[in-house]
């Protein structure tokens, strides 16, 4: 099994961020919650400050960090199935930028279901969309 995660990084205005995959990957051109693969020896919030340090730039701490909701899929093409744990976090230091090839928007809650997803994201942004109400 591959274990995913990612983040809904909620501002002070109560925008959510999204990051919209390059072109040519996997569910190219969707927008989703950023974050990244648990590697071997990690748990899931060390990966997850780890991925958003990377992709972001942004220094996420342990203790504003809080689970949210997962989705799960198992792949009838052979591959391992995936498990995508979402964690809410509402502090963090620098100014998110997004990698080469990508793209950030800050969405606020009209907005977030109109942005195309891969199919694991669409229950979590569900989650998100009642944790903002």
């Amino acid at each position: 099994m591959r274990i995913v995660v990612a983040a809904a990084m909620i501002d002070g205005l109560g925008r959510v961020l999204l990051q919209r995959r390059p072109e040519g990957k996997q569910h190219g051109g969707l927008w989703e919650f950023p974050g990244g693969k648990v590697e071997a020896g990690e748990g899931p919030v060390q990966a997850l400050i780890r991925e958003i340090d990377e992709e972001l730039g942004v220094a996420l701490s342990a203790a504003d960090i809080t689970p949210l909701s997962f989705a799960h899929a198992d792949d009838s093409s052979g591959t391992p199935p995936i498990l995508l744990l979402l964690y809410v976090c509402r502090l963090w230091k620098g100014e998110p930028v997004c990698e080469k090839n990508a793209m950030l928007k800050w969405a606020g809650r009209p907005e977030i279901s109109t942005f195309p997803m891969p199919p694991l994201d669409v229950p979590l942004a569900k989650a998100v969309l009642a944790l903002l109400k």
